[in-house]
């Protein structure tokens, strides 16, 4: 269910005005209401329409101002659904349009999901941002002719020749390593449709993150949640990040306010060790970082074939000031013990 759009924000589903602005105001130049640009999703909309509750419930008298009006802008990676994002140019693709109405000043912010953002953002744009994480784990749902999974081996409970839908190769990578035996096939989409395909046998089970069934309040009968030990979640997944124009000093300042230090330091060791890594966007790559009770972070990355034939996964813990060192050095440390053609 998405949540009750704020009372200060607009909704403009339409198009963007094309014409871009030569030279952006700085945030305190500008008049209200600001912009907020998000793919149209559901799973998007709830991902923007949170993050406005919480800078709202942060700064009220911004609801009061009508501070803020919602922009949906379609990408390249929502309108291209019937091949591999590995095929068009990568998961950038989620990205790119929204990126060019931040810089062009037809957008003041942009909401993502962190999984689907480059690792180095275009010159003028910053991650200003990132929410409290959501489960980060993937979970495996049987179709109707799958039969009851075993929570204790979900994978190995699979019948011999299930044909698994995904379009993702660190699922698939994961999935083959484990149980070469599968057959896999893409399948794209948001969640509804991927949901859909499963229940009208396109395929005999398929995979999902865990963060958007919770947040759009689907329970699929069946599911099985996978331990993230076996079936490393990707970089980023579960958190919201927002993006602002380098220059907006102000804006950078108040979603600053709100983040949450959970979830910088973990997407910060993530997406260090996805930088560090560097792999070519048909590299399967895992990662996914964790609190521990002792203050420290535990940080697990996994590298592998797209067909399961080489998976190297290794874990390291350490300071969590020291986050973005860790996934450095760990990235460093898989690249240089795995086959240098997986990043070519």
């Amino acid at each position: 269910m998405l949540p009750a759009h704020p009372a200060a924000a607009g909704n403009k589903t339409g198009p963007l005005s094309p014409e871009p602005r030569p030279r952006v105001l700085p945030h305190a130049g500008r008049n209200l209401p600001l912009r907020v640009g998000t793919r149209g999703s559901p799973l998007a909309l709830w991902q923007t329409r949170h993050f406005l509750q919480k800078i709202l419930h942060f700064c009220p008298v911004l609801r009061m101002a009508e501070a803020f009006d919602e922009h949906v802008i379609a990408t390249s990676g929502d309108r291209i659904q019937d091949r591999r994002l590995a095929d068009i140019g990568g998961k950038g693709l989620f990205a790119k349009e929204i990126h060019e109405a931040l810089l062009d000043g037809r957008i003041d912010f942009a909401v993502h999901s962190l999984k689907d953002l480059e690792t180095e953002m275009p010159p003028g744009i910053v991650l200003a941002c990132t929410l409290k994480r959501e489960d980060a784990r993937d979970v495996l749902l049987p179709g109707p002719g799958c039969g009851a999974l075993d929570p204790a081996d979900p994978l190995g409970s699979l019948p011999a020749g299930t044909l698994l839908g995904t379009a993702s190769l660190r699922r698939q990578s994961q999935v083959l390593h484990a149980r070469p035996d599968l057959r896999v096939t893409m399948i794209r989409g948001n969640v509804q449709s991927r949901l859909g395909k499963l229940a009208a046998g396109e395929v005999d089970a398929t995979m999902l993150a865990l963060a958007g069934l919770k947040r759009l309040e689907i329970v699929p009968e069946g599911m099985v949640i996978l331990d993230p030990e076996a079936m490393v979640p990707a970089a980023g997944q579960g958190i919201v990040g927002v993006t602002v124009r380098e220059g907006d000093t102000e804006l950078r300042q108040l979603l600053a306010a709100i983040e949450n230090p959970e979830a910088r330091a973990v997407s910060r060791a993530e997406r260090a060790l996805l930088s560090a890594l560097d792999g070519s966007c048909r590299t399967p790559i895992g990662g996914h970082a964790k609190l521990l009770p002792d203050g420290r972070l535990r940080l697990t990355g996994l590298v592998a074939r797209p067909d399961g034939s080489f998976l190297l996964k290794r874990s390291v813990h350490g300071d969590a000031r020291d986050a973005e060192r860790l996934g450095d050095a760990l990235g460093q440390e898989l690249r240089l013990d795995s086959p240098a053609d997986l990043f070519t």
